[in-house]
């Protein structure tokens, strides 16, 4: 076992006066040495937090002590060390940003639940339609096969893009998933409200299913994004495990995602190591220029460039 852990969590239930209760968070998680980001709502938690084999398991145990908590589920990673630089817990509207003028419950309104190995099976069946619940930059780097690319920056533009597509689902069976499955909670709810019929979701999304021992992340193509400093992890444990992105710059097979190093532009995208150190850590000349006459150069790229010469 390695040092440190990687949790990954959320619950939908009621917290009442979330804003104490973020604060109250914030000082448990310092007080165990926990880095990351934690958000809460009246409607529940939502976090990923990574620290000491020690800490993370007694925080575990300690939301669990909780009514509120005792039934959440814990995606847990070994790693050896932190995967974060810092600690946020924020208190905001939702767990997740959908922004539906008629909130969805997923306690009371969500699509069936199916198991890593029910997924695996019914992904193979020549009827069903499967739409990402991610946004489009997560989808780039690896998605299952067959998954439909939403056209979306941000999780809030679902019902837009939905209603564009409606005439793709209708009558359908419709597969849905994402990370640690908390957006496919409302995702799947919504699609039902909207009129479909046949709607389903992967429980514990791509992270429970690469962990199953039956399934080993099979049908899943290139990695999975994660919002931590890992950026990238591998999801397909069998003999089919492949990249399905490029390098923006030369178009080589690549699944790395760097920022530009404008601080100005920050733009994450796609860079294998090779073009890294020719475009000197930036997404375009343009954008070095403008680093330097601004004075606006990331510092890890100055790192980069020192090692360059």
């Amino acid at each position: 076992m390695k040092d440190y852990q990687i949790l990954l969590y959320y619950m939908y239930t009621p917290i009442e006066d979330p804003e104490q209760f973020a604060r109250d968070h914030a000082a448990l998680c310092e007080s165990l040495g926990l880095l990351g980001r934690i958000i809460v709502a009246s409607e529940g938690i939502n976090g990923t937090v990574s620290g000491l084999v020690k800490s993370t398991e007694a925080y575990m145990q300690t939301m669990h002590a909780d009514a509120r908590f005792k039934d959440m589920v814990f995606k847990v990673d070994d790693s050896d060390t932190h995967a974060f630089k810092k600690l946020s817990v924020r208190h905001k509207p939702e767990i997740v940003n959908f922004h539906l003028h008629e909130d969805v419950d997923p306690r009371v309104e969500t699509g069936k639940k199916l198991s890593p190995k029910a997924f695996h099976d019914m992904l193979q069946r020549d009827e069903v339609v499967v739409i990402d619940g991610r946004n489009d930059y997560e989808y780039e780097i690896g998605h299952f096969r067959k998954a439909i690319k939403p056209d979306v920056k941000a999780f809030r533009e679902f019902p837009q893009w939905f209603e564009q597509h409606r005439d793709e689902f209708t009558g359908k069976t419709v597969l849905t998933y994402c990370t640690g499955g908390i957006r496919c909670e409302k995702l799947s709810g919504f699609l039902v409200r909207e009129g479909l019929q046949d709607v389903y979701q992967l429980d514990g999304g791509i992270v429970t299913y690469s962990k199953d021992p039956e399934v080993r992340g099979h049908l899943f193509d290139g990695k999975c994004y994660v919002f931590d400093e890992r950026i990238a992890v591998r999801i397909n444990h069998t003999d089919e495990d492949v990249i399905v992105s490029q390098c923006e710059h030369c178009g080589k097979a690549s699944d790395r995602y760097i920022n530009c190093g404008y601080l100005d532009c920050h733009r994450q995208h796609i860079c294998c190591e090779s073009c890294e150190q020719e475009m000197r850590g930036f997404c375009s000349t343009e954008c070095e220029a403008q680093a330097k006459a601004n004075d606006r150069v990331d510092p890890l790229v100055v790192h980069l460039q020192s090692t360059l010469g």
